[in-house]
């Protein structure tokens, strides 16, 4: 993998760590305020979806290594 490739995952895994966090303290906000359930799981299944995308990014950067 280039060099340029493999930083442009990278600063896409760093963005997608910060929105993951992000998307974190909103539910939990919505959660101490009581909204309902429905948008908080809505919002549970965008944070997976991200940490989705995440796992796959950072598995492109770290090979796995057969010991």
């Amino acid at each position: 993998m280039a060099d340029q490739e493999q930083a442009e995952i990278r600063l896409t895994v760093a963005r997608l760590r910060q929105e993951h966090e992000d998307f974190d303290a909103a539910i939990n906000a919505m959660i101490q305020i009581g909204c309902d359930a429905l948008r908080i799981q809505r919002m549970k299944k965008k944070k997976l979806v991200i940490k989705d995308r995440l796992s796959k990014l950072e598995d492109q950067i770290i090979p796995d290594i057969i010991a």
